[in-house]
């Protein structure tokens, strides 16, 4: 895999994972009153749903151009980093707990990658 390839490969997986992060905050934030939002009269337009939709959306067209020029067995294998990424930005972000068990699998889930990879 060349260095653009991958580049593109890891952007389309951060995009993906930054997405599950915004939308974790928008269902946090539905019954907020002092949500981040747009108010329309008595209802609420989530910014962080819009925004993780959109980033989904976009980061999904990235991996569909991926997807032409690499074979799936190759470039299927790096959305396995998304389990690494989302618990690292739902810690540093949300102040959600990380444990022993995710750094122990984050390692197998990298190393696996890499094999698969070289």
């Amino acid at each position: 895999m060349n260095i653009v390839r991958l580049i593109q490969v890891l952007l389309s997986v951060l995009g993906i994972s930054s997405g599950q992060l915004l939308l974790k905050m928008a269902a946090m934030n539905l019954k907020n009153p002092n949500a981040v939002g747009i108010w329309l009269g008595r209802y609420c337009i989530n910014l962080y749903l819009i925004a993780g939709i959109g980033l989904l959306g976009i980061s999904t067209l990235l991996w569909i151009w991926v997807l032409r020029t690499l074979p799936l067995s190759l470039a299927y294998p790096f959305m396995a980093l998304a389990f690494i990424i989302v618990p690292i930005l739902g810690h540093f972000l949300l102040n959600e707990p990380l444990g022993v068990r995710n750094f122990l699998g984050g390692v197998l889930i990298a190393l696996g990658v890499v094999v698969v990879s070289i």
